[in-house]
Parts: structure tokens; C-alpha cells; sequence
């Protein structure tokens, strides 16, 4: 997996909007904030825009992005928010600059699809706020650790609690690549060309405003799928917005027992600080993820850049 160099000062970003339309006043605010940081930013000839529920027509929203792919003086691709759009478009994305010369990309949630291709192309991303949590909405603790992983290529280490205790595994390490993202996205590329890889890697999901009946259809499909008996660990962002439902006991924490119920005894953590939250910390898809079973049956995640 190719990771992009470091920013440094006057590195050029360029705001593209490859899903839903956004709001232009996030956009300025986003802009003030990576100018603070020492960049030159560029917003996209059709970032701003709105057409139907998307920032622009598919075709216009191709060309912004196959453009800042293709400028070699492009440090970093920022998507300017998610929504819905970018499953319309991927099969038309040109990837093939970047095995020259790897650029950032940031951004979460329809922006998986994007991750997925990038993956699928040996490309780190980077799953993180966008012109929203740069607007104001992410703490300064959490842009900090963007700006770190940025401009320094480094990330924060989490302490998580596991949902099923492995006290024969206390002091073992499972690794893997980190992959995944949205599950309801990641749900809409299964069977395609973009479908993560899964085998002897650490799979990360988060998701937003879906009935607990559809998270665990999805989990089902990770199951049956054999996703579950591939990886070599499991790491739940934050489930947000999904409503009253009392079917499923304690929600998306038993749909996930359920689900990996027989599957190999990996480690399985949740809360972590990502997701549709304000606290969102950055997560670099495709870096080299180690898990380690603690004594007192709390997991230690750390990544390698």
C-alpha cells in the first residue's frame, strides 16, 4: 500500500464535492481553517454547486475529480462532504496518475466508495472530518490529530474495551490492514469490483440513521458473505441516529455478537471515535494495524504510517 508524503507549507488542496451539495459558507469556513494550517487552497469549479440532491450532474462532478487527480501540483484531494454520489461516478474515475504519485484523500461516509477504489488500486485514504468538522463542528483535539497525520504522518493510539473478553489471548497481537468505513456503503459494493479485501485484515465500521433491522441485515451479509470468518479483527465507529427499536436487546452490540457468533476469536472493540459524531479522529485506510489484547482485557489499537 502506497501512503501519500507529508503537507508542508503552501501544499495546494483542492475542495471537490463528488457527492451530495453543501452548504458554500462550510466550504469558506473549511478553506479558513486549512489556510490557518499553512495550505493553498483550490475549490473545484463545481464544489459549490446543486443539482437535484447532488453538488452538480454526474458528469460534471467526474471531471472535477478525475481534474485534481491528474495535477501532479495537487498535494491532497478534500472531499467537501458525503451524502450520496460518488457509487454514480467510480467506474469513471481515472486512478492511474496516483501509482506515480500518491495524493491525500480525506473524507468518510459516501466517500467510502472512494476509499474502496483507492484500496483496490494498493492506495492509502484518509477516513476523516470534512468541510463540516472543519467549519467548527470537530474539537480542536481531534483536527489536531488530522493535522498530525498530515503534515507529520502520525496517528493517534486508542485504548478500547472488547465486546468479548479473550483472556487466553492477553499480551497477542492481531494485525491486518485497516479497511471498511460506512457499512451501508460498503453494503452497496459487495460483488463488485470495488468490495474491500477482507482476508488477514482489520475491518472498521461506522454508520448513521439506519434501522437496527437493516445494520443487522448488512452484518448478515458480512456472515454469510464469509467477511466475518476472513479478518483478523473488528473495530465499530460510532452507530448514530438509528432510532427506538427494542427487538434487538442491547442494539448494534448484540447484532454484532450475533452475527460473529462461531467466527474466530479476534478482537472485537467498539466506541470508537469515528463516525457521524463531532469527535471524529482520523483513520488511515490501508495503514498496517496492530490490536493487542491487554491484561486487564482492554484492547491497544496502533497504527503504522
Amino acid at each position: 500500500m502506497m501512503t501519500p508524503n507529508q503537507l508542508k507549507t503552501n501544499d495546494l488542496v483542492e475542495i471537490v464535492s463528488p457527492s451530495g451539495a453543501i452548504d458554500p459558507e462550510l466550504v469558506e469556513s473549511a478553506r479558513k481553517r486549512l489556510e490557518s494550517w499553512g495550505l493553498r487552497i483550490r475549490i473545484a469549479p463545481h464544489a459549490l454547486g446543486k443539482y437535484h440532491r447532488f453538488a452538480a450532474p454526474d458528469e460534471d462532478r467526474n471531471a472535477d475529480l478525475n481534474r485534481a487527480i491528474a495535477d501532479p501540483e495537487v498535494a491532497a484531494v478534500w472531499c467537501s462532504r458525503g451524502g450520496y454520489g460518488l457509487a454514480r461516478i467510480i467506474e469513471h474515475i481515472d486512478l492511474k496518475p496516483l501509482q506515480k504519485r500518491p495524493k491525500w484523500f480525506i473524507g468518510f461516509s459516501d466517500i467510502t466508495v472512494l476509499h474502496a477504489a483507492l484500496s483496490a488500486a494498493g492506495l492509502c485514504s484518509l477516513h476523516a472530518p470534512m468541510c463540516k468538522g472543519l467549519a467548527g463542528e470537530c474539537p480542536e483535539e481531534q483536527l489536531q490529530q488530522l493535522h498530525d497525520c498530515l503534515f507529520q504522518r502520525q496517528l493517534p493510539q486508542f485504548g478500547l474495551p472488547l465486546l468479548h473478553p479473550l483472556p487466553e489471548s492477553a499480551g497477542r497481537h492481531f494485525q491486518g490492514r485497516l479497511v471498511g468505513g460506512n457499512l451501508s456503503v460498503l453494503y452497496g459494493l459487495r460483488a463488485t469490483p470495488y468490495d474491500w479485501n477482507f482476508a488477514g485484515n482489520i475491518l472498521f465500521l461506522e454508520d448513521l440513521c439506519e434501522p437496527l433491522y437493516h445494520i443487522d441485515r448488512m452484518m448478515r451479509n458480512l456472515r454469510l458473505s464469509g467477511a466475518f470468518e476472513q479478518i483478523n479483527g473488528l473495530i465499530l465507529g460510532q452507530f448514530t441516529d438509528l432510532g427506538e427499536d427494542d427487538s434487538f436487546g442491547n442494539g448494534v452490540l448484540d447484532i454484532v455478537r450475533e452475527a460473529t457468533l462461531g467466527c474466530p476469536r479476534y478482537p472485537i472493540v467498539y466506541d470508537y471515535p469515528a463516525g457521524h459524531v463531532p469527535a471524529h479522529s482520523p483513520l488511515l485506510l490501508g495503514a498496517q494495524t496492530d490490536m493487542q489484547i491487554l491484561e486487564n482485557q482492554s484492547c491497544k489499537i496502533t497504527f503504522s504510517v
